[in-house]
């Protein structure tokens, strides 16, 4: 039987039982790259970096305005490069900035809500591929599937990476 190591480095894989670290890991590189996959293909369609898509997904998915500072945080980037990156997608037409608080200085992203509908139609068939996946499974194995990626990812939220 080959070594877990060896499975991570392209070796054959180990035997592994439902629920153990190895096959998480495994599913979880196979999705990770999957989704890379589309990413990279939104990215190319629309002229942009993949780290733009990543902002992105960033400026859709926050709770409350989001200003660049807390955008170079999450994705680690120095502010010369979010910069960059919102200047791209300001150009590209996908973000607005704007200066809505009472500090001038405190700059808002959001995202443009026509630019939605071309993010919407690239990723169309990711929603279907889910829709179908979600179908082979009753409302509790869905609700611990939800539960896990939820926990999973407060646990991922709560690691720093390191700043470029």
């Amino acid at each position: 039987m080959a070594s877990t190591e060896e499975s991570e480095t392209g070796g054959a894989a180990p035997e592994s039982t439902p629920g153990d670290l190895q096959s998480f890991a495994v599913a979880l590189r196979r999705t990770n790259g999957e989704i890379n996959r589309l990413v990279h293909g939104f990215a190319l369609a629309q002229g942009l970096h993949p780290t733009d898509v990543q902002a992105l997904s960033v400026v859709l998915d926050s709770p409350e305005p989001l200003t660049p500072g807390r955008l170079r945080e999450h994705l680690g980037l120095t502010s010369g490069a979010v910069t960059a990156c919102l200047d791209r997608l300001e150009r590209a037409g996908h973000i607005r900035r704007s200066r809505e608080s009472a500090d001038r200085r405190v700059v808002h992203v959001h995202y443009v809500e026509g630019a939605k509908a071309a993010a919407r139609s690239h990723f169309m068939p990711l929603a279907q591929a889910a829709e179908r996946a979600r179908g082979r499974f009753d409302a509790d194995e869905l609700a611990v599937a939800l539960r896990f990626l939820s926990a999973l990812n407060e646990e991922l939220g709560e690691l720093r990476v390191p700043r470029r």
